[in-house]
């Protein structure tokens, strides 16, 4: 009997595991017709995983990015590559000062394969 590569999410850390898993197989090389089988996969594992466990209803965007960038090891640096923007403002929307810009959204998005609702929440600043 062959086993299962994937199955329903039931634990954070598996969910961890396969957000990792996805993100290395979307900014990989290849793009085999088995590879995007597996992203279409590991995507809709991980949306039902999110909307049964409401992941995005508590933290704000500034939290819920702290959050992803502790589960996938990522340092202000990354971010800074990521979002293209220097360390200073990197800074500043960390510790609240300054808001994710439209383009910053839609970034982060596209970079975890979140909504980009998750990133768009009101929050304060200080």
């Amino acid at each position: 009997m062959t086993t299962l590569k994937y199955k329903v999410i039931k634990s954070r850390t598996q969910y961890n595991k396969y957000c990792k898993t996805l993100e290395g197989l979307t900014f990989g090389g290849t793009k085999s017709k088995q590879v995007k089988d597996e992203i279409d996969l590991l995507t809709l594992l991980i949306e039902k995983w999110d909307q049964e466990h409401n992941t995005f209803d508590d933290p704000n965007p500034v939290e819920l990015l702290q959050s992803l960038m502790e589960g996938n090891n990522l340092k202000p640096k990354d971010l800074m590559n990521i979002l293209k923007v220097d360390e200073r403002l990197i800074s500043d929307i960390l510790n609240y000062r300054k808001r994710l810009s439209k383009g910053m959204i839609k970034t982060l998005a596209s970079h975890f394969k979140l909504s980009q609702e998750a990133f768009n929440r009101n929050y304060a600043l200080h």
